[in-house]
């Protein structure tokens, strides 16, 4: 029988700092906090020692540490990845990393056939977004992109999309069809990275800790400031 995993993880790519411990794909201990604005830096290090109290575990139970991968803040990416990076050279642990958009994702239950879209407010009308099918794999890849009323429309005819994250209101202002369901309510969260940083975790799909770095879709920014000029 194989042994179980004690899994630490770290999501703070939103203004939701959230921690959580899982053994093997059962979270045990979820600790996090949406606030108005970032306050990652005073609460995460508070946060993972907390979740390790309550769970009755030390730092040397930890089998390896998951961190939300982006896109999201560039602030917050850094925040958790560095503080992910520093537990796993001290700890000689290895990394796992989990999409953020993925995540978002196994927040909604979906029937056979219908489709999530994770969509995080970026600026203006710019949302960063996924497409996943029912079993929760990619259909279309994450992207950086300006919603009008012909996005996603290659998806939604046939089935049920639910559009959700802070992205989803403008969504709403602009996708017309019936078929789409939003909820702007949702947020990432490190609840649900358990199941999908377990499953690399058995897999060994681990990140070289020395040059792992978040997923910013910096280009895009970058790009969106050349057209103010």
């Amino acid at each position: 029988m194989a042994a179980m995993a004690i899994l630490l993880h770290l999501e703070t790519a939103t203004t939701n700092c959230s921690v959580s411990i899982s053994k093997d794909d059962d979270i045990l201990v979820l600790k996090e906090n949406n606030a108005t604005s970032y306050s990652h830096s005073e609460q995460l290090h508070v946060f993972i020692k907390e979740a390790l109290k309550e769970a009755s575990l030390s730092f040397l139970d930890l089998d390896a540490i998951s961190i939300s991968k982006g896109p999201g803040s560039y602030t917050g990416l850094r925040i958790g990845v560095s503080a992910a990076k520093g537990l796993c050279f001290s700890l000689d642990l290895p990394l796992i990393s989990v999409p953020t958009l993925q995540s978002m994702a196994h927040q909604v239950d979906l029937k056979p056939g219908e489709l999530v879209i994770p969509v995080l407010d970026a600026r203006r009308m710019e949302v960063y977004s996924c497409v996943y099918g029912s079993d929760y794999k990619e259909v279309r890849e994450t992207r950086a992109e300006i919603v009008n009323e012909e996005s996603f429309a290659d998806y939604v005819s046939n089935t049920k999309v639910y559009v959700v994250g802070s992205g989803a209101e403008k969504c709403r202002g602009v996708l017309q069809h019936p078929n789409f369901i939003f909820n702007e309510s949702v947020v990432p969260s490190a609840k649900e990275m358990a199941s999908i940083a377990f499953h690399k975790y058995i897999s060994k799909q681990f990140e070289d800790v020395a040059y792992f770095e978040p997923y910013y879709l910096k280009d895009f920014v970058l790009q969106q400031k050349k057209k103010k000029n």
